[in-house]
C-alpha cells in the first residue's frame, strides 16, 4: 500500500472509533486499574527448574505434585524441608494436546487420597485440529513413579479447534463432589455450530465457558442446577463464563469464587453460585482486542454481577482463599494471580464484597497461588525455568 494511503486508511479506522463503540464500558462494577503495593513481604524459591508448571497438589508427607504444561508430572519431596525436585517425571499420565494454550492443566488428590490414592488431572486431549477439555483419574504408585488404572472419566462433549481456552480449575466441595471450569473455547474467528464458539457460554446445551459439577467417578450429581432443564447438559453447575483459571473455596462459608480472564479489560472476580448465568459475551465489562465493545450491555436480568472487574487485564490465573498465620491482616482475603502483570492481587472482603486491593509485585509470570497444608502461602511462576515459590513475611528469618 502507497504510505499516503496508508496514513489516510489508518485516519479513517480511527474516526469510526467513536461510531464502533469503543467508550470504555461502565456498570454497577467500578472497574480497577493499579493498585497499592502491599508491604512486608519477600520471595522464598523452594525449587526451580519447573517447564511451565500449571497445577499442584500436596500430598500427605509434605511432598507435592506439580503438572507441567508440555506434559509432565513432576514430585517434589520434603516441600516444607530440604525440598528436592524429583529428575524423573511420573509415568502414567494421558497423552496431551500440546497446542497453544493446552497440555496439562490442573491437578487435585481426591479427599479419600490417604485411602485410595486418586489424583485427578485436567489436560487438552486431541489435535490442533480438534481438542477438547478433559479430566483423568489414577492412582498414584510412590514407588512405582506412576499413575496405575488411569482411565478419562469426563471430558467437553464437544471438540473445538484451536490453541484458546481451556480452562481449567478443579476445587473439591465440601460434600465431596469436584468443580471443574471450561473454557469457551477461543476467540473470533474460531466457530462453532455457524458462530463464534464463544457464544456457547450462552448455550446450556454444551459445556463451553461453564463450571461442571461431578461426582468423584465423572458422573453427573442428580441435584445439578440444569437437570430438569429441557435440552441442558446435566454437569452444568453454572454458565457464561469466558475462561476460569482461579477458583477456591472459602472454608468457613463453603463460598465458591473464581477470577476470569476478559478480552480487552474486564478481567473478573466471582462468587459461583449453583445454576447462575455469569453473563459472556452477551453482558461484560471487556473489549475486542482489536477495538469495539463486544456488548453494549454490563447488566441484565438473571446476569450475576462480578464481585471485581480489572481492567487494564490482569491476566488472572490461579486463586486462594487466605487463612494462614503469616500475615495476619490478610487473613480471609482473596489472592489472584497475574500472567500479564506478573504479580498478585490481595482482593480484601468485607462478607461477600471486594471493598480493596493491593498487588505484589513477582515480576513473572503466576500461574498457580495455594495456601500450603503449613499455611503458608506459595506460587508457581508460568516460565520455562518455572519456580515454587513461598510468599513469606518480611521479618521472617531467612532459609
Amino acid at each position: 500500500m502507497h504510505p499516503v494511503r496508508g496514513y489516510l486508511l489508518a485516519a479513517w479506522l480511527l474516526a469510526l472509533v467513536p461510531v464502533l463503540g469503543c467508550s470504555e464500558p461502565s456498570g454497577p462494577v467500578e472497574p480497577t486499574g493499579d493498585v497499592p503495593e502491599a508491604e512486608g513481604w519477600r520471595m522464598e524459591t523452594i525449587v526451580s527448574g519447573l517447564r511451565h508448571p500449571w497445577g499442584i497438589a500436596w500430598l500427605p508427607d509434605g511432598a507435592a505434585l506439580v503438572t507441567e504444561r508440555p506434559g509432565r508430572l513432576r514430585l517434589i519431596d520434603d516441600v516444607f524441608g530440604e525440598a528436592r525436585l524429583d529428575p524423573t517425571p511420573i509415568g502414567g499420565i494421558p497423552e496431551v494436546c500440546t497446542c497453544g494454550q493446552g497440555g496439562l492443566l490442573d491437578i487435585a488428590l481426591h479427599p479419600d487420597f490417604d485411602a485410595n490414592q486418586l489424583v485427578y488431572l485436567t489436560f487438552a486431549e486431541g489435535t490442533k485440529e480438534a481438542n477438547r477439555t478433559a479430566l483423568a483419574r489414577g492412582r498414584l504408585d510412590r514407588e512405582a513413579m506412576r499413575l496405575r488404572d488411569l482411565e478419562v472419566i469426563y471430558r467437553n462433549p464437544d471438540s473445538k479447534s484451536g490453541g484458546q481456552h481451556f480452562g481449567s480449575r478443579l476445587l473439591w466441595l465440601p460434600d465431596g463432589t469436584l468443580l471443574m471450569s471450561i473454557g469457551d473455547g477461543g476467540n473470533p474467528p474460531i466457530a462453532f455450530d455457524g458462530e463464534n464458539i464463544r457464544q456457547q457460554a450462552q448455550n446450556p446445551g454444551t459445556v463451553f465457558g461453564s463450571v461442571v459439577r461431578l461426582n468423584g467417578d465423572g458422573t453427573s450429581p442428580a441435584d445439578n442446577p440444569f437437570v430438569d432443564q429441557e435440552g441442558a447438559r446435566p454437569e452444568l453447575y453454572s454458565i457464561g463464563h469466558r475462561n476460569i483459571q482461579g477458583m477456591t473455596l472459602d472454608p468457613t462459608t463453603g463460598r465458591v469464587w473464581a477470577n476470569e480472564h476478559g478480552s480487552r479489560g474486564g478481567d473478573e472476580i466471582n462468587r459461583i453460585e449453583a445454576g447462575n448465568n455469569y453473563g459472556w459475551p452477551e453482558v461484560t465489562y471487556s473489549m475486542e482486542y482489536w477495538g469495539p465493545r463486544i456488548s453494549e450491555k454490563t447488566q441484565a436480568p438473571g446476569v450475576t454481577q462480578p464481585k471485581v472487574v480489572w481492567t487494564p487485564s490482569i491476566a488472572p490465573s490461579g486463586m486462594a482463599f487466605y487463612t494462614g498465620t503469616d500475615f495476619p491482616a490478610w487473613r480471609g482475603d482473596l489472592i489472584s494471580g497475574a500472567l500479564a502483570f506478573k504479580q498478585l492481587r490481595r482482593s480484601m472482603l468485607d462478607g461477600a464484597r471486594v471493598v480493596d486491593e493491593e498487588k505484589l509485585s513477582i515480576g513473572q509470570r503466576v500461574r498457580a497461588v495455594l495456601q500450603g497444608p503449613d499455611g503458608g502461602l506459595y506460587i508457581l511462576t508460568d516460565e520455562p525455568d518455572g519456580t515454587l515459590v513461598r510468599i513469606v513475611p518480611t521479618d521472617a528469618r531467612a532459609g
